[in-house]
């Protein structure tokens, strides 16, 4: 994938710009469970010497011999799988994740055993849950680059 793209934590004390992606997956290990804290991680290679970061760095946690893990230390937003073999970003860290669709799925006999139909459960909605989820004012980064952050009048 090329082009250049950005992204950065929830916060925004972390922001990068990737200029060349490799293939997008999702990762069923027990480890992208845990820093994701999710079901599973999902992920995107990127070429180093075409990835900047911005503002800050991440942070490094060695969550196994051969991986360091990458996130925010201010919001704790996981951003980076690192090994010998490169780096990896959060695909949910990127500005516009919808433009990076997973096309694999690695360490696939160790997804949770519902996750094949994860997406068969109800839909739930009604006017005064939306109504209320509506008006919520958000207080991340947005979803773009800013000269600063936080803003002065904050």
């Amino acid at each position: 994938m090329e082009g250049s793209l950005t992204g950065g934590c929830q916060c925004g004390a972390v922001r990068f710009r990737a200029e060349k992606l490799g293939r997008p997956s999702i990762c069923h290990c027990r480890m992208c469970q845990k820093q994701f804290g999710n079901f599973f991680g999902a992920l995107v290679s990127a070429d180093q010497a075409h990835l900047t970061w911005t503002r800050g760095q991440p942070s490094l946690f060695r969550s196994s011999a051969k991986v360091k893990r990458g996130f925010c230390s201010k919001c704790g937003t996981p951003l980076t799988y690192q090994s010998d073999d490169g780096v990896e970003i959060a695909i949910g860290a990127f500005d516009h994740p919808e433009l990076i669709k997973p096309e694999i799925q690695v360490n696939y006999d160790k997804r949770l055993p519902w996750i094949d139909h994860l997406f068969e459960q109800p839909k739930f909605s009604s006017p005064e849950y939306d109504a209320k989820w509506a008006s919520v004012e958000s207080w991340q980064h947005p979803d773009h680059d800013t000269a600063e952050w936080p803003p002065k009048d904050a």
